[in-house]
């Protein structure tokens, strides 16, 4: 297949990309710095493009078979606006283009449930702190995000997963279609499911939960790496970020 990768250059991105050359598909990675996207072969097609720019995303959509959208921005106090505005390029450039397969990342806090099996603290202090005071700007762009998705009339999934950690191999990770127990989600395991959702019609219109089961790190690891990485990002590596 023919399958367009938007925030290629992210982590989650790159395994998307890396995951479906290796299966033999056609692989359009976008992404706002091309010369720092790695190169892998005759399949990989990089494309220089700001999703903020619609006709940048409608010259990328054309031509392809689905279309995967892994699009992040780190927390912040500010208004966030990528995933809403982005997939709304997205989709008009699908509909221009008759492409039809969309597959797309937001966060199982969505699922608006809590965390089954979990503490107490966890359940009422952690998440909500993360989801209303942290990530608040981004999960109410989230939010806009899937209304957008889910009122189209493209052959969409959207994929919710938990904390984000890296991984060097795909697990016998768990998918569902309501919040699953546990705390994190890899990398690899999200790149799989971004996958097997574009190329299959498994949960055609459908929120999905994924969950890594096995190696998973201490939820201090997690907080360290992923929220704060030692130290405070600067504002120009908070844009940089925007892939």
């Amino acid at each position: 297949m023919k399958l367009v990768i938007f925030g290629a250059n992210g982590p989650t991105g790159r395994q998307v990309t890396a995951q479906g050359i290796a299966e033999g598909h056609t692989v359009t990675a976008v992404t706002r710095r091309p010369e720092a996207f790695p190169p892998s072969g005759p399949r990989l097609r990089v494309a220089g493009a700001d999703v903020l720019d619609p006709a940048a995303v409608a010259r990328v959509v054309a031509g392809q078979d689905a279309v995967i959208s892994t699009l992040g921005v780190p927390y912040s106090r500010n208004p966030v606006t990528v995933y809403s505005e982005g997939v709304t390029h997205i989709t008009r450039a699908m509909t221009e283009h008759g492409v039809r397969r969309l597959v797309c990342v937001s966060s199982t806090v969505l699922f608006g449930v809590p965390a089954p099996g979990e503490t107490f603290f966890f359940r009422k202090v952690l998440e909500p702190l993360v989801a209303r005071t942290m990530g608040r700007t981004v999960y109410e762009d989230m939010r806009r995000m899937e209304e957008i998705v889910r009122d189209g009339d493209h052959r969409w999934t959207v994929v919710r997963p938990a904390g984000l950690f890296d991984t060097a191999a795909v697990s016998a990770y768990q998918v569902g279609t309501s919040r699953l127990p546990g705390r994190f989600t890899s990398r690899a395991d999200l790149g799989n499911v971004l996958l097997r959702e574009a190329v299959g019609d498994g949960h055609v219109r459908a929120f999905v939960d994924v969950r890594t089961t096995e190696g998973v790190p201490s939820l201090l690891d997690v907080i360290r790496k992923e929220a704060f990485g030692g130290r405070k990002p600067t504002p120009g590596e908070k844009e940089r970020a925007r892939v």
